[in-house]
Parts: structure tokens; sequence; C-alpha cells
């Protein structure tokens, strides 16, 4: 005995019988034609019956089998039959549900009222048309652009008939002659033959071949253009038709989601397994592009990037029961697949893909192991740094503008001869893959989608991680935190590869450049007054290629005002406003941490009281204070002997609330 009967013919009816025999629930699958058996594969818990019922043959079959409940998913337009069902399961006391179709883009029907609306309405479209509705008021539908090419009219196969077609302009392969009627497989094949958009149709009813019409148009993905008054049914939709059975039968509903790395949008760098997966999917998501780029006639598709809600759309659609979520080039390549884990949980399966990289190294025929490999789309990566130490880079940039604004950066810092591998619009047919130096690119507009490989000759190797020989500075009269200093000061500040740095008291700039050489993806200010000095914070930033590292003019605390919430900040220089500069930094992020650097007996008093005002403002909180006094001497040569020459003691000082 079956424990509950679908009345399928539609996508929804087909749906359900797959939702039920999934979660071994004994379903019947009533179809009313061989065509519709085709669409369901019988298994142990799902049996399929291919034939017409009448009311009578409807009401022995559920007397017979007493199911639990009966769903009715035939199409709206068969009222009839969805008669027939709802009293038959009145007199055997059965449970009856109606499943309407949820609107979407593909299967919402236009109505109009009359033929000449009909008319005025495919004037504002594009694509063909399929025009069911005879030769009598055929002449309404010449007023359409180009008709003679967009329009099919089918009619009946009288010579009088085809004579006034042809005076209309009607001829040729866009005049279909035939006698109906026509089935559901027929209407389908000619609209898929003459590939149309429309169909436009008269509510005919029964003995019009109406239904046939609207469930060829479905199947095929055709907008219907209906000339009568749209149904006003009552029932519900498919997804909380799923709700309504899990409750009942007592299972749950769990999707099987795969994120797919489709490559690089062109159908054949899919893998065999991405193409599988999608042929089995009830529902495609993604970015317009990647979703577009893989969905078959006739799937569903929800066009979203974001995670949460991908997560929130499969949560509230519990009818589709494989979800395949296209996701650019592979998973594992700078893609949203890690966020989208962790919201849709362990059983989520990945298929990869091909990357960007991989295609594009391949295509240039350089190999792509020993490459620095970053994106600069939507995030800092500091691709000048990254291409004056690497011999070969590639990143993705991911805006038009992204070419000639790093070509413009390369040429100003002295790499104006590294060569710029530039592909577009990978595996398209607008594929676009050349090679130039840095300094013709300087005004290339290019395309959004886009990828580059720097490959440059005369990288130097990444510089240690501080403690750089004061030689390697461009120096002037400004004061420079030596070498011994520098490296213990770089230390204790523990910066991470994102920090934002502050250099309050900048002078040559030799902190801030090793800052920013160890904050590649962050950010460095260097807050300097003096003019002098600022001339040669440039002259260094220009040397190393740190164009992540901002020179700031103005005296701090004042200066500090507009910069983004530091993580890390190095005092070299106050001006007698320690205390001032400190309340701003930890206004700014009251975990940030500090290291200030003391020549004088009076800057070390006013940091000690900077600490113990800190430690009065409130006894719960634990400051980490840590205070180096350095002493170093370094030699100087007099004849051939060598004697030790003292530098000023240097007060390190570290201060930070513990967290």
């Amino acid at each position: 005995m079956y424990k509950a009967i679908v009345f399928a013919g539609t996508t929804e009816g087909y749906e359900l019988c797959r939702f039920l025999a999934e979660h071994q629930v004994q379903v019947l699958g009533c179809v009313a034609t061989e065509y519709g058996t085709k669409s369901l594969s019988e298994s142990s818990f799902l049996h399929v019956q291919g034939k017409r019922l009448s009311e009578e043959e409807m009401e022995a079959l559920f007397e017979m089998e007493r199911p639990e409940i009966v769903l009715d998913a035939t199409h709206p337009y068969a009222a009839e039959v969805t008669e027939n069902i709802r009293r038959a399961c009145e007199k055997n006391r059965i449970s009856y549900i109606r499943v309407l179709r949820e609107e979407s883009s593909h299967q919402k029907a236009v109505y109009v009222e009359s033929t000449e609306e009909a008319a005025e309405f495919l004037k504002t479209t594009e694509g063909n048309v399929l025009l069911t509705t005879g030769s009598k008021e055929l002449k309404l539908f010449t007023g359409v652009p180009d008709f003679q090419k967009r329009l099919f009219a089918r009619v009946l196969s009288l010579p009088s008939v085809i004579d006034t077609c042809r005076e209309l302009g009607f001829e040729g392969r866009n005049l279909i002659a035939m006698q109906g009627p026509f089935s559901e497989e027929m209407n389908a094949a000619m609209l898929k033959q003459y590939d149309c958009r429309y169909l436009v149709t008269k509510d005919s009813g029964k003995a019009g071949g109406f239904l046939e019409k609207i469930q060829a148009a479905v199947s095929c993905g055709v907008i219907p253009v209906i000339i009568g008054r749209p149904l006003n049914e009552q029932g519900i939709t498919l997804a909380d038709a799923c709700s309504v059975l899990a409750e009942k039968f007592q299972f749950s509903m769990k999707p099987q989601v795969t994120l797919l790395g489709i490559g690089m949008g062109s159908r054949d760098t899919m893998t065999v397994q991405g193409k599988t997966a999608v042929e089995n999917a009830d529902l495609i998501i993604g970015a317009k592009r990647m979703a577009d780029a893989v969905r078959l006639p006739h799937q569903d598709v929800f066009y979203e990037y974001r995670s949460q809600e991908i997560a929130d759309y499969i949560h509230s659609h519990p009818q589709y029961r494989k979800v395949v979520i296209a996701l650019s080039g592979d998973v594992g390549f700078y893609s949203g697949a890690k966020k989208l884990l962790e919201l849709l949980g362990e059983d989520t399966q990945v298929i990869c893909g091909i990357s960007s990289v991989v295609y594009f190294m391949a295509k240039i025929g350089l190999s792509w192991d020993d490459a620095k490999i970053v994106s600069a789309h939507g995030k800092s990566c500091n691709l000048v740094s990254q291409i004056r130490s690497n011999k070969k880079v590639f990143a993705i940039l991911g805006t038009p503008e992204g070419t000639a604004e790093l070509a413009r950066k390369l040429t100003f810092y002295g790499m104006g001869d590294v060569l710029l591998y530039v592909g577009e619009n990978l595996s398209y047919d607008n594929e676009k893959i050349f090679v130039k130096k840095a300094s013709e690119l300087t005004e290339y507009q290019g395309d959004a989608l886009s990828v580059i490989c720097a490959y440059n000759e005369t990288a130097v190797e990444e510089a240690a991680t501080h403690g750089l020989p004061d030689e390697e500075f461009i120096r002037g009269k400004a004061p420079m935190t030596k070498t011994e200093v520098r490296t213990v000061s770089m230390g204790k500040l523990k910066l991470k590869k994102d920090s934002v740095c502050y250099d309050v008291g900048a002078g040559t700039g030799s902190v801030s450049v090793e800052m920013a050489l160890c904050a590649t993806e962050g950010r460095v200010y260097a807050i300097e007054k003096k003019e002098d000095a600022l001339d040669l914070i440039r002259q260094n930033k220009e040397k190393f290629a740190l164009d992540h590292m901002e020179v700031i003019a103005g005296t701090a605390p004042e200066a500090l005002e507009g910069l983004p919430a530091p993580t890390h900040a190095f005092i070299g220089g106050s001006s007698g406003n320690l205390k001032e500069i400190i309340h701003v930094l930890l206004e700014k992020n009251r975990n940030v941490r500090m290291v200030i650097n003391c020549i004088t007996l009076e800057t070390v008093s006013e940091a000690m009281e900077c600490i113990r005002q800190l430690k009065a403002e409130d006894e719960n909180t634990v400051w980490e204070t840590d205070i180096v006094q350095l002493a170093v001497s370094r030699s100087k040569s007099i004849g051939r002997y060598h004697m030790m020459m003292g530098e000023n003691p240097i007060y390190v000082i570290t201060i930070q609330e513990v967290r």
C-alpha cells in the first residue's frame, strides 16, 4: 500500500515523487501520458502509473490503496482533473493537498486581454515567437518589429489560409501549416526547433489543446503569452508541501549541497565530475556570470554570491534536493568556499576546478610552482613590493584600470622594464592574452575580469625581517634610529603581515621602511614634521618600492587625525607631546601595541608617568610594560687598532593592554 499518491504531470509533481522516495516513503506517481512517465525513474519506494484516470477510477484507486495523503500537482489549467481528484478524496475521506507552482522568471506567464494587447507586448520583447492563435487575427502581429524573421505562425493547412498568410508576409519556415490536435511533445519539438522564447495562445480550454501548449512551454523554458484572464487557485507551494510531508512522515530535510569550482567560466574548462554534478542538480546558485555559465535549460537558478544569503535561501527552499553553488576557478583559490563550508556544514561536497593561475600560466608558457601568487581583487596585497622581490608574481586584479594602475606604480618605482603578461576573459570567446613592458601599459584600459603575471628579471631578494644596515638608507642630517636599536624595537613591536603601523617622528624613515618590509599586507604611516626629513622618507620609500607606506606631514597628535586605527605604533620623537600621543593612540585602538624610544631621562620620566596614569585609571586593567635599556658600542679603526666607541644609551619601552 502506498502512503502517498502524487498526481504529477508538472515539474513540481515529479519533484514531490522523488522527494518522498528519497526519504523512503512509499509513493505512487500518477501521470496522464507516456511522455510523463519518462520524467520519473521507478525505485523500491516509487512506482509510476501512466494513464488518464476518471473520477470513478480515482475513487477505486484510493479505496484500494488507502493512502495517508494525496497531492495534486497537476497543471494549473487542468481544472477538470483537479476537481475529480478533490471529489474522490472527499468521498474516501483522504487528506488532499493542492500544490501550486511558484512563479519564477522562466515559468511566469504573461496575461493580456486581447490579441491586440498580445501584439503590443511582443513589440517590447526580443527572441522568436510561436503564434498558435490561428490566421484570422494574424494581421495584428505584422506590426511587431522584424516579424517576418521572429514570428512563426501555426495555422490550418488550407490553401486559402496559406495564401492569406503569404500576403501578410508569413511564408517559408515562418509559416507552419498543420492540422491538430497537437500533443505536448509536438508543441515542445516546435518550440525547440524554432528556438522560441515566447508562445502566444488563447485560453481555449481542453478542446483547443491549451493545456498541452502550456505544459510544453513550461518544459522548454518558454514564456506563455495567454489571451485571457489568469486563474486564481488556492493551494500551497512546493516548498510548503515538502515541509508538510516531512512533518507528517517524520523525517528531516537536508539537501545535498555541492561547492563547485567551474574553471574560468567556459563549460570547456569544467571537469567531468563538475559537469555531472550540474546535470544532476535541481538548483544552481552563484553570481550571475558563474550561474549562467553552467546552468542547463529549465534548471532553477538563484543569483547570489554572498555566503549568508546563499545559506538562508537553501534553508528556506527545502524542495531542492541537489544544490550546486558555482564558484569561479577553483574552490581553494581565493574562493568563497571557506565561508560557505562554515555555514553549510561538513556534509557539503566540494569539487575542485581549474584555477585561473593554472590556466593562465599554461597559456603563457611559464611554470607557476615558483611564482608568488596573490589577489588584488577587493583587498590590499602591496603588489609593487611583491614584484620588486619576486621574479614571477601572479595576481588577480578585478578592475578595468588594474593593469594601468600597476604599470604606473612600477614605472614610478623604477621597474618600468618589468614584463606584464595580461590575461582577460580567460576561456571565453573574447579571451585576450598579451605581454608588454610595464612602461608601455600606463594608459591601458582593460577588462575587469583580468589577471597578470609580472616577470621581473632583476628582482632583489626579500629583505631580512628587520635589521637593515644603516648604509642601505638614504641619509641626511635628520636623526636615524640605528640598526641595533631598530632590531630590538622591531622585535618588541611583534608586527604581523597585515599590521597597520604608525611611525611617529619618523626621521629618515628607517623604522617605517622596516615596518613596511614586515607588514607586507598592511599599511604604514610615517609621521614627521620637518621638511628635510619628509624628503628623506619619500626617497627611502621610493628606493625600497614601498607603495603601502604613506608619508604624513605634521606634528603628532594632530597629524594622527583621520588616519585608520593602528594595531602597532613606534614613537621615535614626540616633540614633548608623548602623553597626548599615547592618549590618541588608545582612543583609536585600546589594544594598540606601542614601542617608545627614549634618549633623554626627561622622556623616560614622561613615559613612566603615562604608564602610572594608565594603571591608576582602572585597577582591573592589566598592562604589559616592558622596559629595556640598550648601551651599544661600535668599533672604530685607529691605525692598526680598534677602539669601541659608545653610542648614546637608549630606553626601549613597550606598552600594551593585556587581554
